[in-house]
């Protein structure tokens, strides 16, 4: 009997165990299970934290998505055979099974240019397209071939660091006006200089471009990435271009763009302000600038106190009203002279008028 009931505790105590429970007899443990499934994940951060691949972003299905083309993944891990290490025991697979499997595991997704023909006056199709849509095959490939990315990045410290310092930027720009005089000196002329290499630089390209392009029919961009959304320090003060991979504009279009900014130049010129509009808006600018830089916060408030009305105790006697009204019937208005109000002296002037106007008429009377 005992037997029986032991053996039927060991039976409720199997049915009570949960159904995610873990054999004790299973060989692998399920942190090397999760290690296993984690190794592409790691790997395929390791990638594109890399900047051996070259990668462009771009919008598939509305969406900005950051993608790489095929053959250059086959380069990359040419170039780079450590990088597979972090696959372990997969470290062995070849480049088609590694992005197959990041595939089926929705870490990547094969991607086609939206654009497949060649666009007038150009040679052929863009290397790094715009726009791109899901291919329905998705295997790896090395012909024109575009993989994107479909995990989202881990922001490193310093862009975390970076967006919690724009609140306090922010109310930073906010109290200017309460800054010392010297820090709203060394603040405007830091902005003005800034702003002055800006637009000299976007001059500049915008020259260069407009001579090259009239001149010798090239389409030359200094500083191509000055002005992309998307781009690393690297790219981003980039002097020279890319190459030009589109046809050379015909002599008529040159000659066309070249008379537009012949009269675009006389214009400006005939249109030019002169010496005294640009002093008056230069000192109309100069007032505004001082008023900002001058006003503090202690000048405001002594401002408003001379302004406001002094204030009387109702509790105390009206003497001083009383001597201060007393007063003020004693002296004339101001503009009466002698003690006589306006009324009275336009009085005197129609009276004398009247008069005249008789002394005329007896002198008319004997004629």
């Amino acid at each position: 009997m005992k037997k029986s009931g032991g053996a039927a505790d060991k039976k409720r105590v199997r049915r009570s165990l949960p159904t995610g429970t873990r054999d004790l007899s299973s060989d692998t443990p399920p942190r090397k299970q999760a290690a296993e499934k984690d190794v592409f994940q790691l790997f395929a951060e390791k990638v594109r934290d890399h900047k051996g691949l070259v990668s462009r972003w771009a919008v598939l299905q509305e969406t900005r998505v950051e993608y790489f083309r095929g053959k250059d993944f086959v380069s990359f891990l040419k170039n780079h055979p450590e990088i597979k290490d972090i696959l372990e025991s997969s470290k062995n697979f070849e480049v088609e099974e590694i992005v197959d499997t990041l595939l089926s595991k929705n870490l990547l997704v094969r991607c086609d240019r939206v654009v497949k023909t060649v666009r007038p006056g150009k040679k052929k199709l863009s290397t790094w397209p715009a726009h791109l849509e899901i291919f329905p095959d998705q295997l790896f490939s090395k012909s024109d071939a575009f993989f994107a990315w479909t995990f989202v990045k881990r922001r490193p410290l310093w862009q975390t660091l970076l967006s919690l310092s724009w609140p306090v930027l922010t109310l930073a720009i906010c109290l200017f006006p309460v800054y010392p005089h010297g820090c709203k000196l060394l603040i405007l002329y830091t902005c003005a200089g800034l702003l002055l290499l800006i637009l000299s630089l976007l001059s500049l390209r915008a020259t260069v471009f407009g001579a090259l392009y009239i001149v010798l029919g090239k389409r030359v961009w200094l500083f191509p990435n000055i002005l992309a959304e998307e781009a690393t320090l690297g790219e981003l003060f980039r002097i020279w271009p890319n190459k030009d991979e589109e046809e050379r504009p015909k002599w008529t279009t040159r000659l066309f763009y070249a008379l537009v900014a012949v009269l675009v130049i006389l214009l400006l010129r005939h249109h030019a302000p002169d010496e005294a509009a640009r002093a008056r808006y230069q000192k109309r600018m100069s007032n505004i600038i001082d008023e900002v830089i001058e006003w503090s916060p202690s000048l405001a408030l002594s401002g408003m106190m001379e302004k406001q009305p002094p204030v009387v105790n109702a509790t105390e006697p009206n003497d001083f009203t009383d001597s201060g009204r007393t007063e003020s019937e004693k002296v004339p208005p101001a503009g009466d002279e002698g003690g006589e109000t306006i009324s009275e002296q336009h009085d005197d002037e129609e009276i004398e008028s009247i008069e005249d106007a008789g002394d005329q008429h007896q002198h008319q009377d004997p004629i």
